[in-house]
């Protein structure tokens, strides 16, 4: 199990991988298609910044209101900025939050140690920035110990009844061994080609 300060510096490779994802990404048109069903690029990144200003909030002070997850109007000469203010409010704000602290996360209604509410945006950082990659049409994939740690999670979601309605999509048939495609499926994801 990794503690909060490798959990922490994991997080903030994946924030760096993503922003230069997104840099890339406000060069060409935002209506492209992305993994996440029902979501060109413009909405991914809106929902994206939203999450990480929520959590940045809900991690700096405890609690977050819900409406400071909702995501900003996404255009190709504000995705960057809007992006890079975001990832800045919860690096900082994860960096002096407590392990144990508890955080409320309004869109789940349930309270969390920082520890799990970092973990879960580690995730969500990670498989997003794939998402971005896919959608202009290059790859991501993240170092071994964050690859491990979303198969880990990716299995623990999966396997919960009833799934994840409202978050991931069911998870595909599991097919070859590379273990992040296999995270990547458990999550709703087909990564192809199939190792």
């Amino acid at each position: 199990m990794l503690t909060y300060s490798e959990m922490l510096t994991l997080h903030h490779t994946a924030l760096a991988d993503t922003t230069r994802l997104i840099e890339r990404a406000a060069r060409g048109p935002l209506d492209l298609p992305t993994p996440c069903d029902e979501w060109d690029l413009a909405a991914l990144l809106s929902h994206m910044i939203g999450q990480n200003r929520g959590f940045a909030a809900a991690l700096g002070d405890g609690d977050a209101d819900i409406a400071l997850y909702a995501g900003p109007e996404v255009t190709p000469d504000g995705a960057v900025g809007a992006w890079a203010e975001s990832a800045t409010a919860l690096r900082e704000a994860s960096a002096r939050a407590q392990p144990d602290a508890p955080v409320r996360l309004a869109e789940f209604d349930s309270r969390v140690p920082a520890t799990l509410a970092l973990g879960m945006q580690l995730l969500d950082t990670a498989v997003h920035a794939w998402d971005v990659a896919t959608a202009v049409g290059t790859t991501y994939r993240p170092d071994d110990a964050t690859v491990a740690f979303v198969l880990d999670s990716a299995s623990a979601i999966a396997a919960r009844p009833g799934g994840t309605p409202g978050v991931f999509e069911p998870p595909l048939t599991a097919t070859g061994s590379d273990p992040w495609f296999a995270a990547l499926r458990l999550l709703g994801r087909d990564p192809q080609p199939v190792a």
